[in-house]
């Protein structure tokens, strides 16, 4: 694999199963492959390294110290009314907060320990920095534009869902190869399983998972290599 391609999964005995929610089967995760070391890790996927340690730092002290997750919510937070009055860069740093507790946080950045370093070591690490940006956005705008105007939502799930549709427009282009379909099949019932999950959860921002999968999906397709 060069430098500008995508995740070929002809190049690799076993493959990622990204699903944050269950046990990889039949394969390691990307993180594995793609350094057996901390410091190789970091060095060659510094942007995925990066969000998981900011984001999981914010969690950590917000927790320790309630008013900064306050301060930040009002700041930073999704809300939707505000983008529409101009403040944009909510749009993005929606992705810094999470709901107070463990599991929001925690699916979200083992979902991205599990997408990431794979796609951004083919992208590079700008690229994939970009491509972390766009597909936050993407969520985001589906969520103002086809969700509640007063809505309030904090979450990287938009973003993680792009690099989802990332692996998604891979697994396509290589549908004919066994790894493709299997990959395909597991892709599917993932998505299936979300797609559900707003029937059970409240408040889920399902239009964030649509528009960072769409967007992923988008670019994942252009950036072919």
């Amino acid at each position: 694999m060069n430098g500008h391609s995508l995740p070929d999964l002809r190049s690799h005995p076993s493959y990622p199963v990204p699903d944050p929610w269950h046990r990889p089967v039949g394969g390691s995760c990307p993180a594995a492959m793609v350094a057996h070391s901390p410091q190789r890790c970091v060095s060659r996927t510094p942007v995925t390294t990066g969000i998981v340690v900011v984001t999981v730092a914010i969690h950590l002290l917000s927790w320790l110290w309630p008013p900064l997750w306050e301060q930040l919510f009002e700041i930073f937070a999704l809300a939707n009314r505000l983008v529409t009055d101009g403040q944009w860069w909510r749009m993005f740093t929606v992705t810094l907060l999470h709901s107070p507790g463990v599991m929001h946080v925690a699916f979200n950045m083992l979902a991205l320990y599990n997408l990431g370093p794979q796609v951004e070591k083919a992208l590079g690490p700008l690229r994939f920095g970009f491509l972390w940006g766009a597909c936050a956005v993407a969520g985001s705008a589906f969520s103002v534009l086809g969700g509640d105007p007063d809505a309030v939502a904090v979450g990287a799930s938009g973003a993680v869902f792009g690099l989802l549709g990332v692996w998604l427009a891979s697994a396509v282009r290589q549908r004919r190869t066994p790894l493709g379909r299997s990959l395909l099949k597991q892709l599917g019932f993932w998505l299936l399983v979300n797609a559900a999950l707003p029937l059970i959860v409240p408040n889920l921002a399902w239009e964030a998972h649509l528009g960072g999968l769409l967007a992923g999906f988008g670019l994942g397709s252009v950036w072919r290599g």
